[in-house]
């Protein structure tokens, strides 16, 4: 299995440490050409390597780790998506409901990555939180998964483990996957009276 990361700003940066920290290869990519992003890649962790988008998008699985907006670019860049999972760290912060058309950020995110397998996952820690160890006091930190596709969530839930969480699967995206979804400028509490009142 391979892993790329898309998207080097802090939580790109704060996923490569991650990988680095148990010796794990990942390629790391953005808008910039790679050569801007290799000293600090190359500062991370050797199994940190800078690449070019294409080049990245051979992984079998990338998380995307870019601002909300920018991850139509990012699809632009395949004609199709089948065969690769998409781990979305996106946060849809700001961005009014209504131009979700209703629907779970990753649930729109998914519309525009035809044949990907999308997991909604690592989007609820701050950068210094992700980059963190994860193993704290003797437990794990938490990351949530969400996806509407259960054949994705198994193995993004072992690498997760892989990485020193301990993941939780929250359903699919449209369920238990709201808990991990800013809406507007929602996040927490009304997200959770809304899943519960739907449970009711």
């Amino acid at each position: 299995m391979s892993y790329a990361i898309i998207g080097f700003g802090k939580i790109g940066q704060a996923l490569a440490h991650a990988f680095a920290r148990n010796n794990i290869d990942v390629t790391v990519a953005s808008r910039r050409p790679p050569e801007e992003l290799a000293p600090r890649a190359r500062a991370i962790g050797p199994t940190v390597v800078a690449k070019s988008l294409q080049e990245a998008l051979k992984a079998d699985t990338i998380f995307l780790a870019v601002l909300f907006d920018q991850h139509l670019d990012v699809a632009k860049a395949l004609p199709s998506w089948r065969g690769k999972t998409i781990i979305d760290v996106t946060n849809a912060s700001g961005v009014p409901p209504e131009d979700l058309d209703g629907l779970p950020s990753s649930a729109f995110v998914a519309k525009s990555f035809p044949g990907a397998k999308v997991v909604k996952g690592f989007n609820h820690l701050i950068a210094a939180t992700l980059a963190a160890d994860p193993v704290v006091e003797g437990g794990h930190r938490v990351v949530f998964l969400s996806s509407d596709d259960e054949d994705a969530v198994a193995p993004a839930a072992d690498l997760a483990k892989q990485l020193g969480f301990a993941p939780v699967k929250l359903g699919k995206l449209n369920e238990g996957g709201w808990l991990v979804h800013a809406r507007g400028r929602t996040w927490g509490q009304l997200i959770f009276q809304d899943v519960f009142k739907k449970q009711q």
